[in-house]
């Protein structure tokens, strides 16, 4: 039997073990990027924020003008027959999982023209969603400032767009861990901070979470979302979205990042800056608070069970 880290495909319908090819090398996300994707994770069997990602989805295949010939029914059901050959070959079953749908416009001709595309594919992946180690979780974790690099410009290609394309995210992280930093942050042009690779970021700021606008240019992040609307008004925490600079940081007492695969995650320092950690900040209470709207979210919706 395979071990439980084991990666479950789905190419168009078809199941297959992820190290298995199952695309074309005419296919136009490996050729050009030209992809979109949305990520979830299963909280107590239930799939996390299902409506969300998959709105975010749909505004992101609108922005690069691509066609889902697939219903959001549709897509559930292939994302629960994954989930059971899944488990079928490891024998996992109290296992949150990681479930990742990537969408490409398709294969046809070589050329950037997209009427060459012959038709939309996509890929789901399941596997153990990556949880956060306990050292993490109560010690933080490190960040450090992107140098080379900053975050592509709005108006060049947008980072709300969940795209195919990472390499400004992954040659920035490369900086960043490359002076041993487990995660990076990222400037935009005007030298606001933005967000770390793949994760929101949220300060704390004498008893308020601070988080950068989506103005600054960043994915507008559904952990995000959900804490500014219903956690932190749960934990009795205010949240001010507005601009922060690297010079602003020796003013916070407390940073986090927002991830689907971990939710909150605290933050030990950025570079040689550090903030408070530990299960008495405000950093802990929110995300008490998150676990508790996850616990009440996935016993609503019975009918997302996978």
């Amino acid at each position: 039997m395979p071990p439980v880290h084991f990666i479950q495909a789905n190419t168009n319908g078809r199941l297959h073990a992820a190290d298995e090819p199952s695309i074309a090398p005419l296919n136009r996300g490996f050729l050009y990027g030209d992809a979109i994707y949305e990520v979830w994770r299963t909280y107590h069997g239930v799939i996390f924020a299902w409506d969300e990602h998959w709105q975010r989805l749909e505004r992101s295949a609108a922005a690069l003008y691509m066609t889902l010939p697939w219903t959001q029914a549709a897509m559930l059901a292939e994302i629960g027959k994954t989930v059971a050959a899944w488990r079928t070959r490891t024998g996992g079953t109290d296992v949150d999982l990681y479930i990742r749908l990537q969408v490409t416009r398709g294969g046809g001709a070589i050329g950037l023209d997209v009427a060459l595309a012959d038709g939309v594919d996509f890929v789901l992946l399941v596997q153990p969603c990556p949880l956060l180690t306990r050292e993490a979780e109560q010690g933080g974790i490190v960040l450090s400032l992107a140098r080379e690099l900053h975050r592509n410009h709005p108006q060049t290609l947008n980072p709300a767009w969940k795209t195919g394309n990472y390499l400004n995210n992954l040659l920035c992280l490369r900086e960043a861990r490359a002076r041993g930093a487990d995660e990076v942050v990222i400037t935009n042009l005007a030298g606001e901070i933005t967000e770390a690779a793949v994760s929101n970021i949220g300060f704390v700021r004498d008893g308020v979470i601070v988080m950068p606008p989506l103005e600054a240019g960043i994915l507008a992040g559904i952990t995000r979302r959900i804490l500014i609307d219903h956690v932190a008004p749960a934990a009795g925490v205010a949240v001010s979205e507005r601009t922060v600079k690297p010079d602003e940081l020796a003013l916070m007492q407390g940073c986090f990042l927002t991830a689907t695969t971990k939710d909150i995650v605290p933050v030990r320092s950025i570079d040689a800056v550090s903030f408070h950690v530990g299960g008495d900040t405000i950093t802990m209470r929110v995300k008490r608070a998150f676990a508790d709207y996850v616990k009440a979210y996935s016993q609503a919706r019975p009918q997302q069970v996978v």
